[in-house]
């Protein structure tokens, strides 16, 4: 997925949680894209963090054998 693919809204981590993502910006020593995402869930700290787009947009091997699998995958727009 490339920039222009890019699609605002509900993810879900390939651990199970659910974050929202808000837009991509540009990482301002690197000029990287990032994606300005949060949680969707409690925890303490800063709700607002972002990620690279290239590594928001990895596929995992989570378990040998299996198929691989999104780091994040879109879900809508709604919070499950």
């Amino acid at each position: 997925m490339n920039e222009n693919d890019f699609r605002p809204g509900v993810y879900r981590h390939y651990k199970g949680n659910y974050y929202l993502a808000l837009g991509l910006a540009r990482e301002d020593e690197t000029n990287e894209t990032v994606v300005v995402y949060t949680r969707l869930y409690p925890r303490e700290g800063l709700p607002m963090s972002t990620r690279k787009l290239r590594v928001w947009n990895e596929t995992l091997v989570v378990n040998p054998g299996e198929a691989p699998q999104a780091r994040f995958a879109f879900v809508g727009h709604e919070q499950p």
